[in-house]
């Protein structure tokens, strides 16, 4: 039976689609700023067109093998307007977690656009795929990260150390999570948010 389709998310100023194959121009030029990159803890760089096409049929597999669910994010008054990134992904069904991913592009930053996309991210995490932990990883010298996963209601368990090695330097990354129960403890302005 095949699964069915991705949901679309939305909030109040932002929709969370599934990526399409008319993507694969967009998702490059954006992820393919040297900026992005340099932040992420796995990320290439440069990001080719052939990148972007991979990874938008590797979006599709994940959701049809239940592994990860990645989202376009886009301004809803201006749909065609591609601004960011957000993932759940490596979901662990055994033990009911998963990890969730971000970035926003240049031009749409300082917008708060992460984070209104980060709640409704976390509200399908837990309340459409029930999950019980959700977690972020971010590397020690990334400040703005930190904040937005602090505002999610993540809290920081502990530092990997030299974790990564990003431009040849070996990094410290951050472990946070957040888990139903808090979720559930939490105001994040539910009202007007939802699935269509």
């Amino acid at each position: 039976m095949p699964s069915p389709a991705q949901p679309v998310l939305r909030t109040s100023r932002l929709l969370l689609r599934p990526f399409r194959e008319d993507d694969e121009a967009g998702l490059a030029t954006l992820a393919g700023d040297r900026r992005i990159a340099d932040t992420m803890v796995s990320f290439p760089y440069p990001y080719s067109p052939a990148d972007a096409r991979n990874d938008i049929a590797r979006f599709k597999r994940d959701w049809e093998e239940a592994r990860g669910a990645h989202f376009a994010v886009v301004l809803a008054n201006t749909p065609a307007e591609f601004v960011g990134y957000f993932a759940v992904k490596s979901i662990d069904r055994e033990h009911s977690a998963a990890e969730i991913s971000f970035w926003i592009s240049r031009g749409a930053a300082g917008n708060g656009y992460v984070r209104e996309a980060g709640r409704e991210i976390l509200r399908f995490a837990f309340e459409s795929l029930r999950l019980n932990r959700v977690c972020a990883h971010h590397m020690v010298r990334n400040p703005a990260s930190a904040r937005v996963l602090t505002a999610l209601g993540l809290r920081q368990e502990g530092v990997l150390r030299e974790m990564v090695r990003k431009w040849g330097i070996f990094e410290d990354v951050v472990e946070s999570a957040i888990l139903a129960r808090e979720w559930q403890q939490i105001d994040h302005g539910r009202a007007g948010a939802g699935m269509y």
